[in-house]
């Protein structure tokens, strides 16, 4: 299994399902969370919200996923997103991507589920090198990134093109040998 729920001390992370379909409209509409998000449009409605989560159905057949983080302190409710895309097999390497709720933010909660997921890369994907990358203006991404290992491999200029704007990014490194 490539993306098998995971358990962390104060996590659970779980595949994103039909029954997060609120979660993920709450959450990806909440201009703070897609702040730097500049590869889509924030959701609007509930259509939109269950596109998102049909898209990420199925990963094991897909090759790519998204992880509903869910605190288990709160009950269970949803907090964040993590997971892998752009899967190149071949290389055997994977983009991470990430978010949290801002109610959430600076507890250690996504360091904790990236740890997981990062692991989880190594072992069940068998990766070599996991990529990130991180719109310039978010310092915070940045120094999660930094603080779980990661290289800053220098800038891609004009990476998105979002709302009439080009956004550079910072791209970011982890290898199999450095973990």
């Amino acid at each position: 299994m490539y993306f098998p729920p995971m358990e962390t001390e104060r996590l659970n992370l779980v595949n994103v399902s039909r029954k997060h379909t609120n979660f993920i409209l709450k959450h990806f509409s909440d201009s703070r969370v897609c702040e730097f998000l500049y590869d889509e449009e924030d959701l609007e409605n509930y259509d939109q919200a269950h596109a998102l989560v049909e898209w990420f159905a199925n990963p094991e057949e897909k090759g790519y996923n998204r992880w509903v983080v869910e605190s288990k302190e709160m009950g269970g409710i949803p907090v964040g997103t993590c997971g892998f895309h752009m899967w190149d097999r071949q290389n055997r390497m994977a983009e991470i991507g990430y978010d949290l709720y801002p109610d959430f933010w600076g507890k250690g909660l996504m360091k904790e589920a990236l740890v997981a997921c990062i692991n989880s890369g190594f072992q069940n994907m068998g990766l070599n090198r996991i990529h990130a990358y991180v719109a310039v203006e978010n310092q915070r991404s940045s120094d999660l990134l930094k603080r779980l290992g990661f290289t800053c491999e220098g800038i891609f200029r004009d990476k998105h093109y979002y709302q009439g704007s080009y956004y550079d990014h910072y791209t970011y490194s982890l290898l199999r040998r450095e973990w």
